[in-house]
């Protein structure tokens, strides 16, 4: 029978350790699984690949395997030494060996090599994936008990599961913003997971070996009509990145931060100062709003805290038009007075 020399089937020095064992074959084993490489050539090589980490990856078989010594090639005609000859795959029942199978997919069992060497360490059904099954460094061929398909053991197994890839950011906006309808810039830093790090390990220049970096991301996003303080809107596909190229999602908690205005859907709020005199006789006052300056009429006798509704002047509604303006007024007392006008509110005060 044909020697195999499962080191160099690996790529790996016959002193490697457990961990390049490990990584080796899981890089291996990525490029030439039946479901990503459709070639003939990756289905052999595939379980050359397998059965390279059933031996190197257990402590016992490497150390039987070992004891051949190093000098065989691969190729060579083999022939087992004493005491191996009787090992058969699967109890020494007649050679018989197990198999295993990709999406119905026959794809054969370990080689006469194999089962000449480690036949009675499988023990037919005891081997290490369990009853009927084997797992080879996380790629579980059989369930216990029930047969499962490739397809769904390799998501299983290559496919952790799901972490929080998705953020929540504060937004502070303004009147205005929501108005113009235009983009608002939003500028924040993430720490996230390095997605650049060599497989297998190695210094990553993009992390610098930590496996984590800090990620700044400038997007736009545009304000909806109506929205209320502390609304919380979702960008689909704007999260962390995992090494799986899974994406989550950002999410904003939108928080008006307006000194003019107070918002309430598409009506605004916002404060006119009169004086004492133009509260008793009335005034005419030029105020700025969102869609430009214009005048409004005070009437006489105007108490602080009455409001002046101003129609069509507030933000935009979704059903189309505009909210309302409040001219909330504010009688303010002037910081500099005269002694004339000091002595008319004592006179008026007399009165």
């Amino acid at each position: 029978m044909e020697y195999k020399d499962y080191y160099d089937i690996l790529g790996v020095k016959r002193g490697a350790t457990e961990a390049e064992i490990k990584s080796a074959y899981r890089k291996l084993a990525r490029k030439y699984h039946p479901d990503v490489n459709k070639t003939k050539e990756a289905e052999a090589k595939f379980k050359d690949i397998n059965e390279a980490y059933e031996v190197l990856g257990d402590k016992a078989k490497r150390e039987r395997y070992d004891s051949l010594g190093a000098n065989w090639q691969g190729g060579q005609s083999y022939t087992p030494p004493p005491g191996f000859e009787q090992f058969g795959f699967g109890g020494g029942q007649g050679g018989a060996y197990q198999t295993f199978n990709f999406n119905g997919q026959d794809m054969g069992g370990f080689s006469d090599f194999f089962s000449s060497l480690f036949g009675d360490m499988m023990g037919g059904a005891a081997s290490r994936g369990g009853m009927g099954g084997m797992n080879f460094g996380g790629f579980d061929f059989a369930d216990a008990g029930a047969q499962r398909t490739a397809s769904r053991t390799r998501r299983k197994a290559q496919t952790p599961p799901q972490e929080d890839l998705d953020i929540t950011k504060n937004l502070n906006i303004t009147a205005k913003d929501v108005f113009n309808q235009k983009p608002v810039s939003v500028n924040f830093s993430e720490m996230e997971r390095c997605t650049q790090c060599p497989p297998g390990g190695g210094y990553c220049s993009a992390c610098g070996g930590t496996g984590i970096k800090n990620v700044t991301k400038s997007i736009k996003v545009k304000i909806p009509p109506e929205v209320k303080d502390g609304q919380k809107i979702r960008l689909k596909g704007e999260g962390k990145v995992d090494s799986y190229g899974r994406t989550g999602d950002l999410y904003l908690i939108l928080h008006f931060k307006d000194s003019e205005y107070a918002v309430d859907g598409a009506d605004l709020t916002k404060e006119v100062e009169i004086t004492p005199p133009e509260a008793v006789l009335g005034c005419k006052k030029d105020i700025q709003t969102l869609h430009g300056t214009i005048g409004i009429k005070i009437p006489p006798k105007t108490s602080t805290g009455q409001t002046l509704r101003l129609k069509n002047l507030g933000l935009p509604k979704k059903s189309g038009g505009y909210g309302n303006l409040n001219a909330k007024v504010k009688i303010v007392i002037p910081k500099t007075l005269s002694a004339k006008q000091i002595e008319l509110y004592k006179q008026l005060n007399e009165l």
